[in-house]
């Protein structure tokens, strides 16, 4: 099963640069051109991505947004960022629809406005508290 593993992580590189020349062989556009474009715009999303991060964990902290949110939000832009990062056409289309997917659209992970307590949308009993002997 390892051998599997690695030779499919060993030979996607080498067919999405394959599959990146006969795309520049059909539409014109440099290869060269197309493999930094890429790459500038993956290191580009990682270098905001961590910047973004930060806010929304701080943001998690102080209660405003559920943290699971801001979490699976950074990792589909992360890994968008890295198949921007590898070499080819394949890889980089799979990063746009990483990029275009709505995945955290749900109820359940939807943010809420600051203010909010930690009970992140649950009902809270409030009252007084003695006791009785």
């Amino acid at each position: 099963m390892r051998f599997v593993v690695s030779l499919i992580v060993l030979t996607f590189p080498i067919l999405d640069v394959l599959a990146a020349m006969r795309f520049a062989r059909c539409t014109g556009i440099p290869t060269l051109a197309w493999l930094v474009a890429s790459a500038v715009a993956g290191a580009l999303l990682l270098r905001n991505e961590r910047l973004s991060f930060r806010a929304k964990t701080l943001a998690a902290l102080r209660g405003d947004q559920p943290l699971m949110r801001g979490l699976l939000d950074s990792c589909r832009r992360i890994l968008a960022a890295l198949l921007l990062i590898l070499p080819g056409v394949v890889s980089d289309v799979i990063a746009l629809l990483l990029l275009l997917l709505p995945i955290n659209l749900g109820a359940p992970l939807a943010t809420q406005p600051a203010g909010v307590s930690r009970s992140f949308g649950r009902d809270s009993l409030e009252g007084d508290f003695h006791r009785v002997d």
